[in-house]
């Protein structure tokens, strides 16, 4: 069975669309102040490894928390240079990955996840109203659509379990004109668009009005501890913390023992020039939701402030070894795809050129959501496993570091969420064939009118699986 997506689409119209694109992330593509490079030893109260969206929203609050507290934040790169610089800017209330995937894993606890969600959002809303943070921040809601006829009754089902609204073939088009929607459902107040790097531009500006040291370019390469203090050893240069967050995303953990609990697989998106006035008013799109299809392999997409169509997902691709490699992110193949499908999905558009293509590496666990843990005396924490719904969890999962720390227990700290852990990927090959397997399977679900086989309803049994 063929879906929507297997249509054709003339190659030189692709070809075309990609050839002037650059390659790199759009939302980079900005100036940025220079934050220090470490060049000798220090000491601090709270050390941060890490300068996305965790870390910042980490060090923010541990500031707010205590203005007194010596809080040093590091990347080694530049601030928001990975994942929170290359993301859909998609700021869902969600924790869990969605409902379906907490209310599974978390039955007895998906009321309360659901609402320390909604009420991390609106809080996440306030803080940046309050510190005046340019980020582009529009509470526009979430499309979810159908493109394949089976998709429609689970969209139905949502609905009926209060979810959001259902709109039928008509009403979804008259939202977003697509002849690929056949159905919607409208979360109106559950997501927000931002502009991802502007966010953690911003807060990283709110960082330092607060006192915290930022150092760029300052790679941690080993963590150790004493009786009294963690020694984290970046630049060749030692620096001494009462407490340490490690806030590092895809990246190799500086605890060994964690480096089994998340895999990195590659995202990639596309975004458009700017739409022209008619063009924009060729697709509708007056409320700018969020959207985001009901495929296994899905795509989402929404629109700028400047009106360029961000597009992106469907291929979800693993490398054997679980490595973090600058190679594996220009994939014609994959930009070739997404092209294609940004064409069936907006016929309309057919004159539209691509401005930019990117990659980025997603931290995936088993769980398909944020787990942490504590090491080290408990003098150590950490967060990892957002699996691409990190923009909003990243600033809950910051404060549950920090409760961690506090050593007093909190709602936050006593959810089954926090307190347990998920199963860690299998060493290689098993990991690696494992993932293809499940990939494949996921694709064959998407061709089979959502029919799941063997193996992906025994991973549904276990708990565990592939999300793409």
């Amino acid at each position: 069975m063929e879906t929507v997506f297997d249509g054709y689409v003339d190659p030189a119209l692709v070809e075309r669309s990609l050839a002037g694109s650059a390659f790199g992330s759009m939302w980079l593509d900005l100036e940025r102040p220079e934050h220090p490079t470490l060049s000798q030893s220090t000491a601090c109260d709270l050390l941060i490894v890490g300068g996305g969206y965790v870390g910042l929203w980490t060090a923010l609050h541990a500031a707010q928390r205590d203005p007194d507290r010596r809080i040093v934040v590091i990347d080694a790169h530049r601030v928001g240079w990975a994942a929170s610089g290359r993301n859909g800017g998609f700021v869902e209330a969600s924790l869990t990955h969605g409902h379906e995937n907490g209310k599974t894993r978390w039955p007895n606890e998906i009321d309360r996840l659901e609402a320390m969600g909604v009420e991390n959002l609106d809080g996440m809303q306030a803080e940046i109203e309050r510190l005046g943070l340019d980020v582009e921040w529009q509470r526009s809601g979430m499309l979810a659509v159908a493109t394949e006829p089976h998709q429609v009754a689970w969209l139905q089902e949502s609905a009926a379990e209060g979810d959001g609204e259902f709109l039928d073939g008509e009403a979804v088009r008259a939202e977003v004109h697509s002849p690929t929607f056949l159905a919607g459902l409208l979360e109106a107040d559950t997501c927000a668009i931002v502009h991802p790097a502007k966010l953690a531009l911003e807060l990283a500006r709110a960082c330092t009005e607060a006192g915290v040291t930022i150092y760029e370019h300052t790679n941690a390469t080993s963590l150790s501890s004493g009786t009294a203090s963690i020694q984290v050893a970046a630049n060749g240069a030692v620096i001494t913390a009462k407490q340490v967050v490690l806030a590092t995303n895809v990246f190799p953990h500086l605890l060994r023992r964690n480096r089994f609990h998340t895999v990195p697989v590659y995202d990639y998106v596309l975004s458009t020039e700017p739409l022209t006035d008619a063009q924009v008013q060729s697709i509708g799109w007056q409320n700018r939701q969020g959207i985001g299809d009901s495929a296994n392999q899905f795509h989402y997409y929404r629109m700028t402030k400047d009106n360029r169509i961000v597009f992106g997902g469907y291929d979800a691709v693993y490398h054997f070894g679980r490595k973090v490699d600058a190679k594996y992110e220009d994939r014609q193949e994959t930009y070739r795809r997404l092209a294609a499908h940004f064409f069936i999905t907006f016929p309309q558009l057919e004159d539209v050129r691509f401005s930019h293509r990117w990659a980025g590496a997603i931290d995936t666990n088993t769980r398909f959501c944020a787990h942490w843990g504590l090491a080290r005396d408990d003098r150590v924490a950490y967060v990892n496993g957002f699996t691409g719904l990190g923009v909003g969890a990243a600033r809950f999962a910051a404060d549950v570091c920090l409760d961690l720390l506090g050593g007093t227990p909190t709602p936050r700290t006593e959810l089954q969420m926090v307190r347990q852990k998920p199963l860690p990927f299998p060493p290689e090959p098993l990991a690696s064939v494992g993932i293809q397997a499940t990939r494949w399977s996921l694709d064959r679900a998407d061709h089979s009118a959502g029919h799941r086989n063997v193996l992906l309803r025994t991973l549904d049994a276990l708990g565990l699986g592939f999300d793409s």
